[in-house]
């Protein structure tokens, strides 16, 4: 007999007593947390008291995936209609009158498509779901839900076992400062350019091969042409690897995602695909190269691999620094309708710090690394004032693979230059030197 957990359970009953003071609740529970059996539930209470529900979503593997979902679950599909937005929205008065709307990933509510369908049917019970209640300029979606039922966190999940484990690790990579942004986002143009330098693209399968090797892999790139010669690098290595995008017809996209679950293909690289909603539990590692200001994207993507599986420690690798906007997945976040940029962000300006010699990443108040054993020291994060020479670096040179650690250095120079292309403090430079005897 199919049956809910407890967690879920009690959201349920938070949303019944929201019902006798609100009309639009949103359900906000964490990726991998059994969303779509919860809708399920509702979406089977309400047909078996025969009242149409409409269920929207916006993409078709979500489609698919929710059809299935409810069939397995018992829903009567008589009085249910699964319907993408971008449809509906077009058919308004041809779509049966729903007594209940049902909005997947409802941070997407606030467009006008899903704004026409809500008041062309004005007497209809609203109810959201989604892992994170935020647009893209960081407001809350007050024009939409009025109550906010929170279901429990990223690390009670992890506790109960409902969620996979996780270890993040940040190799900086590329220099995210100088981006531009645009409407809440980094302008396209100004990412392409800044993964022009090919060096980028080996030092991205170098760390998988030393933090992942074997084991599945999402890689969520910032375009097209990056997703695709990701894909080729990885191939050129000797790893099966393919690029999928939202122009890649049905057929290669489905025979790319049974190569992927078969793993017969272990790097799946695209551009604006399976960020939300696709259930892969066998994946083990998701890789970020799209920096996004976007905090709903960010957590939708990094915890891509973070679906249960026994025995598994999910694996982010994080070219980009997004992991320093927002902290760690699974950081503590107090959210809120209001339509105030701060109110729905990490709430710490310094979340997270990375280990200098094997890039894991911890909060900041970590003082030993978990993963190496390295110590935290003051002189990181507040260096005392030292004699030294003064350097002039007129350019940043392009690291390779073999000059990004510290060991690789020969002079205070190179860790001042090191240092900078990985955006730390001068006083890590100072401290390498000093144990590396280069600076005594």
């Amino acid at each position: 007999m199919l049956k809910l957990r407890p967690y879920q359970e009690q959201i349920l009953e938070q949303v019944r007593k929201s019902y006798s003071q609100y009309k639009r609740p949103c359900i906000v529970s964490p990726c991998g947390s059994g969303k779509s059996v919860l809708i399920a539930e509702i979406a089977k209470g309400a047909s078996l008291k025969k009242n149409r529900v409409l269920f929207l979503v916006h993409r078709k593997e979500l489609f698919e995936q929710i059809e299935n979902t409810f069939k397995w679950w018992g829903v009567d599909m008589d009085y249910v209609h699964v319907a993408m937005v971008q449809t509906v929205v077009r058919r308004l008065d041809k779509t049966p009158e729903p007594k209940v709307i049902i909005t997947d990933e409802s941070h997407h509510a606030p467009a006008n498509s899903y704004r026409k369908i809500y008041k062309h049917f004005p007497d209809a019970m609203l109810i959201g779901f989604t892992a994170t209640p935020v647009r893209l300029n960081g407001g809350g979606l007050g024009e939409i839900n009025d109550n906010l039922v929170i279901g429990p966190t990223v690390k009670k999940l992890i506790e109960w076992g409902n969620l996979s484990p996780f270890k993040y690790y940040a190799p900086v990579i590329v220099d995210t400062s100088k981006l531009r942004v645009r409407r809440g986002e980094y302008i396209q143009e100004d990412i392409e350019q800044m993964f022009e330098n090919k060096a980028i693209w080996g030092d991205v399968v170098a760390h998988y091969k030393k933090l992942s090797e074997g084991k599945k892999a999402i890689c969520y790139c910032s375009s097209v042409n990056q997703s695709v010669k990701m894909a080729e690098e990885f191939n050129n290595a000797g790893i099966p690897a393919q690029h999928v995008d939202g122009e890649t017809s049905k057929p290669e996209r489905k025979q790319a995602m049974d190569g992927f679950r078969s793993g017969r293909i272990l790097i799946l690289c695209n551009c604006e695909l399976f960020g939300e909603g696709i259930d892969i539990s066998d994946c083990n590692t998701v890789i970020l190269l799209r920096p996004t200001q976007s905090l709903s994207l960010y957590i939708q993507q990094s915890m891509r691999c973070m679906r249960y599986r026994a025995g598994k420690t999910a694996i982010i690798i994080d070219h980009v620094g997004n992991v320093g906007r927002f902290g760690l997945p699974d950081a503590e976040r107090e959210w809120t309708l209001e339509p105030k940029k701060k109110s729905n962000m990490v709430m710490s300006m310094n979340p997270v710090k990375q280990c200098p010699d094997c890039y894991y990443t911890v909060e900041s108040a970590v003082a030993v690394c978990p993963e190496c054993d390295f110590e935290f020291r003051q002189e990181q994060e507040d260096p005392l004032q030292i004699d030294s020479e003064l350097i002039e670096i007129n350019e940043i040179p392009v690291f390779t693979v073999d000059y990004r650690n510290p060991e690789d250095c020969r002079t205070l120079a190179e860790l001042y230059q090191l240092a900078a292309h990985k955006n730390y403090k001068k006083g890590w430079a100072w401290f390498q030197a000093k144990r590396l005897g280069i600076y005594k």
